[in-house]
């Protein structure tokens, strides 16, 4: 009992029950406007009278409600739009500000054996596991564009 008490009082745990709980209302409240707001004006443009969730059509006595789906969906891009330009854009913009990309890319010589691009430091090629020997100096090698 013990063992299980510390696994759900982990910080990451506790983290990832208030995420779920914290997405699950926004969801709602992106649900709500959604249906109250969003779906009657597109129903108005479309000449629905203002409420796709009773939409549906019917085939051969089998009635299909799409109106439903497109609630989903259209709440659906809206979740996505708003998390995409309320979170992931902004944390990019921040992490890029913050934290400056180094380059890490190595110098690089052709293999000898396979001609495939080897960092200029290895000993022995990745690709066809040829020997190639040290090289003493590689920041004379070639970088490749």
């Amino acid at each position: 009992m013990k063992g299980f008490r510390s696994f759900l009082l982990r910080g990451n745990v506790v983290d990832l029950a208030v995420g779920i709980v914290i997405g699950a209302a926004f969801t709602a409240v992106v649900n709500g406007f959604v249906t109250a707001f969003l779906t009657p004006l597109i129903g108005l443009a479309s000449g629905t009278v203002g409420d796709y969730s009773h939409v549906h059509f019917t085939v051969d006595g089998t009635t299909f409600p799409f109106g439903a789906f497109l609630n989903a969906l259209i709440s659906f891009v809206l979740i996505a739009a708003v998390v995409y330009f309320l979170v992931v854009l902004p944390f990019s913009k921040l992490s890029a500000r913050l934290l400056p990309r180094k380059d890490l890319e190595a110098p690089k010589v052709d293999c000898p054996e396979c001609l495939s691009s080897i960092p200029a430091a290895a000993v022995r090629c990745a690709f066809c596991t040829a020997e190639v020997g040290k090289r003493p100096f590689p920041e004379q090698a070639h970088t490749r564009a």
